[in-house]
């Protein structure tokens, strides 16, 4: 999960070391919202991995989590047209697929974005890129993950979902083009595919993921008729690359571990599961314990991914090896600077017996 916890330059501390150290049991950590270059940085004080100096300031992080016995993976987001100029760097650029801005309303209420400096601040209309800004943001994908490589990371997630550039790119609601990364599905899926096969290329496809999240309305995102159609052929041209995972977002799950709230979500599922073959298929959102052991069991998925859990457990793991009770996430410090509802969840301390 987002934790918006870096500095004004983009630089992770040793506090973010010891929040994810704190979590090395999870079997994956996945950094969320690592912005790959300037232009992709669309919100506060989210770290990127564009600089020498975010390199090095990320070393410290994965040397903890590896001391811990963890593995982790450092999630770039590109956050296309979801920015405003008050949380980038001077002279960046708010690109896009087409010239749409947010407008109206959003899955999270107004179509407006926190910035440190003036509160909330309605969404700039993009600039569209043109051939030449696709192929700078590819690059920009292909060096961020060179960079993760050598910060310590052990790979790189692309984030293809939650109504950021890739995603932008992939759906018709967002992507107006005529040329070719635009029109048809073959076309639409041309970007997110050639930026996953460059990260491949570059630092290996084992060292590679990707997340998705099919019929999730946020940021201004909406179903079209071919939804179906698209993540299918996309899962298909993908696998072909032989990434490590594909990552299926799900905003729609329910914790109890019944049916989802999306009818059409719950039933692409086991179809991109059999779309992805052999690899690794994993779905984060919304399960318990429960709900995860099952959807392992009758084999949806090969992992499962816990966000506000873990963020509330550090010991996560244990809690739910021992049915141990959890502590409640503080949604109010999701996003804030500081160690508060970051460092200071407690790891589970039995009661001592009074004799």
């Amino acid at each position: 999960m987002t934790r918006s916890r870096a500095d004004a330059e983009g630089r992770e501390s040793e506090l973010t070391a010891t929040y994810f150290a704190q979590r090395a049991s999870a079997g994956l950590i996945v950094v969320g919202s690592v912005a790959p270059s300037p232009n992709g940085k669309g919100y506060p004080r989210t770290p990127g991995l564009w600089s020498a100096e975010q390199v090095e300031s990320w070393k410290a992080t994965t040397k903890a989590v590896h001391a811990a016995g963890g593995h982790i993976f450092a999630q770039l987001m590109h956050s296309g047209r979801v920015a405003h100029p008050a949380n980038m760097t001077a002279g960046a650029r708010i690109v896009a697929p087409s010239a749409l801005g947010l407008g109206g309303q959003t899955s999270f209420g107004s179509a407006q974005m926190w910035t440190d400096s003036g509160g909330m601040q309605p969404f700039p209309v993009p600039e569209q890129l043109d051939e030449a800004g696709i192929e700078q943001a590819k690059n920009e994908f292909v060096s961020a993950a060179k960079n993760a490589i050598e910060a310590g990371f052990d790979g790189v997630e692309i984030h293809a979902a939650n109504g950021y550039l890739l995603e932008q790119f992939l759906s018709p609601v967002t992507n107006h083009r005529r040329d070719g990364y635009g029109g048809s599905i073959d076309r639409r899926l041309r970007f997110v595919v050639e930026v996953a096969e460059a990260v491949a290329e570059a630092i290996d496809s084992d060292r590679v993921g990707i997340r998705i999240s099919p019929y999730a309305e946020i940021n201004r995102m909406q179903e079209y008729p071919e939804i179906d159609e698209t993540y299918l052929a996309l899962s298909k041209r993908l696998v072909s690359l032989r990434l490590v995972y594909l990552h299926v977002a799900d905003q729609f799950g329910v914790s109890s571990g019944g049916p989802g709230r999306h009818a059409g979500l719950d039933a692409l599922k086991p179809k991109l599961r059999e779309a992805w073959g052999t690899r690794t298929f994993f779905i984060g959102g919304n399960f318990n314990k429960e709900s995860a052991a099952r959807a392992v069991k009758e084999g949806l998925v090969d992992l499962v991914g816990f966000g506000k859990a873990f963020l509330a457990n550090p010991d996560l793991v244990r809690r739910f090896r021992e049915g141990l009770p959890l502590n409640a996430p503080d949604e109010t410090t999701f996003f804030t600077p500081g160690p508060k509802g970051y460092t200071d969840y407690p790891m589970w301390v039995r009661p001592r017996s009074i004799s």
